[in-house]
């Protein structure tokens, strides 16, 4: 491979990476995080599109401005996160139907359970030290998440006092897919490290381009010292 062609190439995933973080996602954006121009940015979103690592969706704000051409912002593709994700998810998830099998539904979830009690374990310090303001300790969730490879950011709902914790990348998806008790067991985990009821709203297991997990972020700290 050129020189030129191996730049192109690690663009090009620096682009793909942004979109499973942060889609949906237009191509100004990207341009202006990349620091690449917007006609560079869209011969990588082009390539990205055609291998069938993204999809293009209207953008719903720039559709009611009724301006110009119409926007359109960019989502990773169950492919693209295919592509990103561990290997050996194939045998992980063959090893979960027959733990399924052989011990029933409850070992399943057994093991769904142990495993975020594990990763739970992991992040309580760092969530801890961000104090007991419930917007902190989001990010501080959000931080540890991205080191595991989950691609997390937090977005607040405007006019609300919601954040959402969105994670573009889930290493677990096809085996979460299979057995969505992994996801209500993490979902748990994550109201245990906050300290308030969350809200899971979408997930990469059930064909949503995130997963999105929403927060309140008004909540006393009487009421996340009392949950903890």
């Amino acid at each position: 491979m050129s020189v030129t062609n191996e730049v192109d190439a690690s663009t090009r995933e620096q682009v793909l990476h942004l979109v499973v973080s942060r889609g949906p996602i237009s191509a100004g954006d990207l341009a202006s995080t990349l620091d690449l121009t917007p006609p560079a940015v869209r011969r990588h979103l082009v390539a990205l599109e055609g291998d069938g690592q993204i999809v293009a969706r209207p953008d719903p704000a720039a559709a009611q401005r009724g301006r110009g051409r119409p926007a359109r912002r960019y989502v990773a593709t169950t492919s693209a996160h295919e592509h990103m994700s561990a290997a050996y998810a194939e045998l992980a998830v063959q090893v979960m139907h027959h733990l399924a099998t052989t011990a029933g539904e409850g070992a399943v979830r057994a093991f769904a359970g142990a495993r975020v009690e594990e990763i739970e374990r992991r992040y309580a310090p760092a969530v801890e030290s961000a104090g007991p303001g419930v917007a902190d300790r989001v990010d501080a969730l959000a931080a540890a998440l991205v080191e595991d490879g989950y691609e997390a950011t937090t977005r607040p709902v405007r006019g609300t006092a919601t954040l959402q914790l969105c994670q573009g990348h889930c290493p677990v998806q096809r085996v979460a897919a299979a057995f969505p008790e992994f996801c209500d067991a993490e979902t748990a985990a994550f109201s245990r490290l906050l300290g308030v009821h969350v809200q899971r709203l979408a997930t990469l297991a059930g064909g949503g381009h995130v997963c999105t997990t929403s927060i309140q972020t008004n909540i006393p700290q009487a009421t996340v010292e009392g949950q903890r």
